[in-house]
């Protein structure tokens, strides 16, 4: 039985059907999100957050990629401002602890540049997103990075009297840079 077992998935491996998974590096990879206050951007990051990806450089339409962020684990540097995103005005993380992504398909556009397309949760808010990302490799870490734009009152950020887009623009870039290990070379 053990052979068999062995044979199938050497087979399915030749085939192409199982894919390595790809190995999110937290410790040098990090989420921004930059929003303007008054006119003035103001930055912020996530602190937490983790990646099941498995990614295909030569066959990218079979990738899978699934993301979560710690939303409590928001910073923007000041007390104030940190004791204030976990509030139901803003992130509601008592609720809505986690922000997701869930790809539902990947196409490659140019050499090392991918567009991911999927649906992103934030505050139990659910969106098509389109996520630009560029892959460069160096040695055997690949670091995906691309610039996502949201509307952050179609995920009800900022509600009440912050809904104000004189206060805080609704428009919101969230930043990545991630470093994954395990990735083929493309």
């Amino acid at each position: 039985m053990k052979a068999i077992l062995s044979l199938l998935t050497a087979a399915s491996l030749g085939m192409g059907v199982a894919h390595a998974q790809q190995k999110l590096i937290p410790a040098q990879s990090e989420i921004l999100f930059v929003a303007k206050q008054m006119g003035v951007p103001v930055e912020g990051r996530f602190k937490k957050f983790d990646a099941q990806v498995v990614f295909d450089p030569l066959k990218p339409e079979t990738s899978k990629i699934a993301f979560t962020v710690d939303i409590a684990s928001a910073t923007m540097g000041a007390p104030e401002t940190d004791s204030e995103l976990p509030k139901a005005t803003w992130f509601d993380t008592a609720r809505f602890p986690q922000a997701t992504f869930q790809s539902s398909s990947v196409k490659s556009l140019e050499r090392g540049k991918f567009e991911v397309v999927g649906k992103l949760t934030i505050k139990g808010n659910t969106q098509d997103a389109l996520v630009p990302v560029t892959l460069t490799q160096s040695g055997a870490n690949t670091t995906a990075s691309g610039v996502l734009p949201i509307k952050r009152l179609a995920f009800k950020i900022g509600e009440n009297e912050w809904a104000d887009t004189s206060l805080v623009a609704n428009d919101v870039q969230v930043k990545f840079k991630l470093l994954l290990s395990g990735v083929g070379k493309f």
